[in-house]
């Protein structure tokens, strides 16, 4: 298990070595590596995708279902017209109500990756971590935006297909908290220099921009890393630290392959409110690329010292716990609605030089989209059969936070 250190906080020479494989394991990998990007580059196969089209794409299913709704219309409130795709596992996902009514009002549809997987021969299941990517590969759109279901921008995403560094680079990704902890033993496989570890932060999947026209041997290198990701490749491109999963895959493909990407240089921030363990983290702040790239153009990098004004808050990515209406209330290990004491407090107060600069109170309309979820569809969900009580619970919560105004936190 890797240790999961702040990239600012990493020393240079970080490189953490916890992996142990035999010569012939290595060999092995590196010639299947080899032939399949010899593949790709010599008969790549032509993705699916309607040219000149661009859209929204998410996975979602069972109790990701509801925090979607949720994040669309989030969405929806930036003014974004961008159509949507929600891809899910197979037909027993598939919600009659939500997917033929609720998600249409949104620009949304439903896509269940069974009916395409199933065409084909079996050769192993793909575990739901693992569908990401195949929602990219399969989606109709040619550039698309990846966003995780409990993740919505605060600014109409249109914008950034449109600027630099999308414009030029045609692949965006966004940090983690995290430096690189990736095993050496993985640029032996993929015949790779080992790149110095000062260059990025490690990434967090909740939002990739990419290009399906420029960069379909990087998304098809990133689905063989991902298909072989739980037992192979996941462990050599994290090592166990935190969050291993298909996030270093999207990077580790465009170096592989050379082809341009930039991630974005600030720093993610979590937000929460205070307790007397620290910050209760319950969601995390992606920053504006088309800002921070114009900073890096002039050679002005906050992480390593500058002290430029940072870019806009862009994304809110309200992962740990999910914001579903059903279960929000419930007691777990960070519990957002509440303080210490047990009485109804704000999720996201600190820390205020990220908050302060919100545009809006973006909590607020988050909750009121909470509130309209857990009303309105309170008996459409399947994962919700039965819990009762549910538009009581986010009711009571919002009168007492946002409706009764001798609330100290309103």
């Amino acid at each position: 298990m890797a240790p999961s250190i702040r990239f600012e906080q990493a020393s240079p020479d970080f490189r953490p070595e916890v992996l142990d494989m035999l010569q012939d394991d290595v060999d092995t990998m590196k010639e299947a590596h080899t032939g399949f990007v010899n593949e790709i580059k010599a008969k790549p196969p032509k993705l699916h995708y309607v040219p000149n089209t661009r859209g929204l794409v998410s996975t979602a299913g069972g109790e990701y279902l509801p925090v979607l709704v949720i994040s669309l219309r989030m969405l929806r409130r930036t003014g974004s017209e961008l159509p949507v795709e929600a891809f899910l596992a197979n037909d027993d996902e598939y919600e009659n109500y939500i997917c033929d009514v609720v998600l249409p009002s949104l620009n949304a549809r439903c896509v269940v990756l069974s009916h395409i997987l199933d065409a084909v021969p079996k050769i192993m299941d793909i575990q739901k971590y693992q569908f990401k990517l195949f929602a990219m590969m399969f989606s109709s759109f040619e550039e698309i935006l990846f966003l995780d279901a409990d993740a919505f921008p605060l600014h109409q995403p249109e914008i950034l297909f449109m600027n630099e560094p999308f414009k030029s680079k045609k692949m965006v990704t966004w940090p983690d908290f995290w430096a690189t902890t990736v095993s050496s033993y993985y640029y032996e496989i993929a015949s790779q220099p080992m790149p110095s570890n000062t260059i990025r932060q490690s990434s967090e999947s909740g939002e990739v921009l990419l290009s399906k026209k420029t960069h379909a041997e990087t998304l098809l290198l990133s689905v063989y890393y991902n298909f072989w990701g739980p037992n192979y490749y996941y462990p050599l491109l994290s090592q166990g630290a935190a969050g291993e999963g298909d996030k270093e895959t999207f990077v580790s493909a465009a170096l592989n392959l050379g082809e341009s990407y930039y991630q974005v240089s600030e720093p993610i921030c979590a937000i929460g409110h205070g307790t007397e363990g620290g910050l209760a983290g319950s969601a995390m702040v992606q920053f504006d690329p088309i800002e921070d790239y114009a900073l890096t153009q002039k050679g002005q990098w906050r992480v390593h010292g500058s002290d430029a004004p940072a870019p806009r808050a862009f994304f809110i990515h309200a992962n740990f716990p999910k914001f579903n209406p059903a279960t929000v209330f419930d007691k777990q290990t960070v519990n957002p609605a509440f303080a210490d004491d047990g009485s109804y407090t704000r999720a996201w107060t600190i820390p205020d030089e990220v908050i302060g600069k919100f545009s809006t109170d973006v909590e607020k309309h988050f909750w009121k989209e909470i509130l309209w979820t857990g009303c309105e569809l309170e008996n459409k969900f399947s994962s919700w059969k039965d819990r009762k009580g549910i538009c009581e619970g986010v009711k009571k919560y919002w009168n007492a936070i946002y409706v009764d105004k001798t609330s100290p936190m309103t």
